[in-house]
C-alpha cells in the first residue's frame, strides 16, 4: 500500500423528504446568497425546484437560478454562471440534479473566485479555492456528490476534460433515493455503469498488497451486480435505489481508491465518445470498458482474474489465467447488456471513420503529448485499436 492523504468532508443527509433541509444546511455551511444550478425538465415539473425554493424562503436566504445543465455539461453556461455568481454577490451553489448539474457548479464555483480562465483547472491547475457548494442529487452514477472532481466539455473544439481538488468537495449532499425512482430505465443502467466505472477504474491498480480496498471495491461491484437487475424490473424499489446510491458515492469519494495507483483510461478514451456523439457517459463506459480491458488483459491477467472469480463466479483456470480473465471481461460485458447498456459503436450511434478523430483528439487535443497513462500507458496506434475493438 502506498503512502495518502484522505479528507473528505462532506455531510451527508440521506433517505426520504430530505431535500427539505436545503435551506437549513445551507445556512449551517454559511451561505448568504444561493445560485440553484440545475437542468431543467423533471427537476421543474415534479416540483423539486419548487420545494427547494420553499426551503431557502424558509430561512431567509436570497436566491438566483440557472438552468439549462445538459448531459455532458457544457463551458458557455459555465461562464454564464459565473458571472451571475459576480453580479450577484452569490456565495453559496447549489446543484440541484445529477452529475452533470455538479459538475458544472463545481467549475462555476471555482471559477468566481480565480482572476483566470477557468478552464486552466481542466488543463492540469488544481482547485485550492472555490464557492461553497451543496448538492441534492437525482441520479444515482457520477458520484460527483461526495467527489473534488468535475468534468466539463469545452465548446471550442469540444474537449471534454477533467478538473479537482477538495476546495470543490460538497459541504453537503442531499441523497433521497426516491428522486430517483421516475427515471427512465436506460438512464438508471448508464449510471450503474459509471458507478461500475469507477470501481473497476481503481480496481486496476499497478500497486500491491491493496487487501482492504480490493475487497471494499469487490463488495461495491457485487452489490451493482445484484441491485442493478433489480432496480431495472421494478423501478419503484427504494431499497435497491437506496443501496445503489450510496454505492455510486462510495465508488467515487476515493474511499476504495486511497493507497493505490489508479486506471481511468477508460473513461478517457470514452470521453471522446460523449464529446462528439452527445451519448450517455455511462452507455459509452459500457461500449468502452470491455475493449479495454481486453486490450491492456495480458498487461496484469491475474488481476482480471481476480476479478473474475470474485466478483463474476467464473472458476479459476491457474494453468491458464487468461482463459478466466477472458470469462470475467464477458461475463461483464453480458451483465452490462442485460440492463440494457450497448455493446458496440452502432448500438451506441458511434462511427468507425470517425477513429482518426477521436484518437486525434484524444492523444493531442488541448496540450496532449500523444498517449495516456492509467494502468498501462497507451500511445495513438494502441487507441486506434481499442476504438476498432468496439466496431
Amino acid at each position: 500500500m502506498e503512502n495518502f492523504e484522505f479528507y473528505s468532508p462532506t455531510c451527508f443527509v440521506f433517505g426520504k423528504d430530505t431535500e427539505s433541509k436545503a435551506g437549513e444546511l445551507v445556512k449551517r455551511f454559511g451561505g448568504s446568497k444561493v445560485l440553484i444550478h440545475y437542468g431543467g425538465g423533471s427537476v421543474v415539473r415534479s416540483g423539486l425546484l419548487d420545494r427547494v425554493k420553499a426551503s431557502l424562503d424558509k430561512e431567509n436566504i436570497p436566491y438566483v437560478e440557472l438552468g439549462g445543465v445538459k448531459p455532458n455539461p457544457r463551458s458557455g453556461l459555465v461562464y454564464e454562471g459565473i458571472d451571475l455568481c459576480r453580479k450577484e454577490n452569490v456565495d453559496f451553489v447549489l446543484a440541484v440534479g445529477g452529475g452533470s448539474t455538479i459538475d458544472s457548479s463545481k467549475a462555476i464555483a471555482a471559477g468566481v473566485v480565480y482572476d483566470g480562465d477557468f478552464w486552466d483547472f481542466y488543463q492540469g491547475k488544481r482547485i485550492e479555492k472555490a464557492l461553497s457548494v451543496g448538492t441534492i442529487l437525482t441520479i444515482a452514477a457520477a458520484g460527483s456528490e461526495g467527489s473534488p472532481d468535475t468534468v466539463i466539455t469545452k465548446e471550442e473544439g469540444m474537449f471534454k476534460r477533467g478538473a479537482s481538488g477538495d476546495a470543490v468537495r460538497p459541504k453537503f449532499s442531499i441523497l433521497n433515493p426516491a428522486l430517483t425512482q421516475t427515471l427512465p430505465a436506460y438512464q438508471t443502467a448508464a449510471g450503474i455503469t459509471d458507478i461500475m466505472a469507477h470501481l473497476y477504474e481503481r480496481y486496476l491498480t499497478n500497486s500491491t498488497d491493496v487487501e482492504v480496498t480490493d475487497r471494499l471495491i469487490e463488495a461495491l461491484l457485487l452489490t451493482m451486480k445484484h441491485e442493478g437487475p433489480r432496480v431495472i424490473a421494478d423501478p419503484n424499489n427504494y431499497e435497491a435505489r437506496a443501496n445503489i446510491m450510496w454505492a455510486g458515492m462510495m465508488a467515487h469519494n476515493n474511499s476504495c481508491g486511497v493507497g493505490r495507483s489508479q486506471d481511468w483510461n477508460s473513461h478517457t478514451i470514452e470521453h471522446e465518445l460523449s464529446a462528439l456523439y452527445d451519448c450517455a457517459h455511462g452507455a459509452g463506459l459500457a461500449v468502452t470498458m470491455p475493449a479495454v480491458f481486453t486490450y491492456t488483459m495480458d498487461h496484469n491477467v491475474m488481476r482480471f482474474a481476480q476479478a473474475a472469480v470474485r466478483i463474476w463466479g467464473c472458476q479459476m483456470d491457474f494453468e491458464h489465467p487468461e482463459v478466466t480473465a477472458k470469462e470475467g471481461i464477458e461475463a461483464f460485458r453480458n451483465f452490462l447488456s442485460s440492463i440494457g447498456m450497448p455493446k458496440n459503436f452502432e448500438e451506441l450511434g458511434a462511427k468507425e471513420e470517425d477513429i482518426p478523430k477521436l484518437v486525434e483528439v484524444l492523444c493531442r487535443g488541448d496540450g496532449r503529448d500523444g498517449s495516456i497513462s492509467g494502468f498501462v500507458t497507451l500511445n495513438e496506434d494502441d487507441c486506434t485499436k481499442i476504438y476498432k475493438m468496439m466496431v
